[in-house]
């Protein structure tokens, strides 16, 4: 069983890793394309998730699958490393996805503190609804510039070069921007006061989406772990 497999049951095509050599640990385990198809694949309910409905997560079940040997990518043993390096990359685009997140709520919540008065004027006049949307561009901003310079390394590294310090850099974009992505969709959900706490505006559905980028891809916990193992 493989649990919780973004658009498990739509995607034809599966990269799954699996042991070929127990007495090896990470170096014993190899990857494989398992297809939708193929005989004993078969996949379990959808999750009632929180929050990015719009994206399937299921389990997948594997009752004596056989798939010929050449389903295997790359050399025997090498999985392991295979996911690692895919996770320097793909960290990268969960940054990107937090940015869009983030960048949607600030954006929503710019134009109601604009027309949304109080006291005879727009809330967007008050110090203290400036401050926070100050806050939360500048946030933004910074996990803006940190995911482009993960990005650059990431195309660099995809093009030909050398690693360098591409793992910290995934790690840190991903890990930055996904706790950003939070405080700026809660801040969102503030100014809207009620209504923002309401399915009739769309911040409260922004802040469950940033929730996901906090823990998939590897939790923020992990990302400090990975990034104090690559200082540059």
């Amino acid at each position: 069983v493989k649990r919780w497999i973004t658009n498990a049951g739509v995607s034809e095509y599966y990269t799954v890793m699996a042991v070929t050599d127990p007495d090896k640990r990470s170096k014993g385990i190899s990857a494989f394309v398992v297809e939708k198809s193929d005989e004993g694949v078969s996949f379990g309910a959808p999750e009632k998730k929180l929050g990015i409905k719009g994206s399937p997560t299921r389990e997948i079940y594997f009752d004596n699958v056989r798939i010929p040997a050449d389903r295997m990518i790359g050399a025997e043993g090498t999985g392991f490393a295979t996911a690692m390096k895919t996770l320097d990359h793909t960290r990268v685009t969960i940054a990107a996805q937090a940015v869009g997140i983030a960048q949607g709520a600030l954006d929503y919540a710019k134009g109601y503190v604009t027309e949304r008065k109080q006291f005879g004027k727009p809330i967007a006049d008050f110090q203290g609804v400036q401050f926070m949307l100050a806050d939360m561009a500048m946030k933004l901003e910074a996990a803006r510039q940190l995911t482009y310079a993960a990005a650059a390394r990431s195309e660099r590294v995809s093009a030909g070069a050398d690693k360098q310090d591409l793992t910290f850099f995934g790690a840190a974009a991903k890990c930055f921007a996904s706790d950003i992505a939070m405080e700026v969709t809660i801040d969102a959900v503030q100014l809207l006061g009620g209504y923002g706490y309401t399915r009739d505006y769309p911040v409260e559905r922004m802040m469950r989406d940033a929730k996901i980028t906090q823990i998939y891809e590897g939790t923020n916990q992990v990302q400090r772990i990975v990034m104090a193992r690559n200082l540059p």
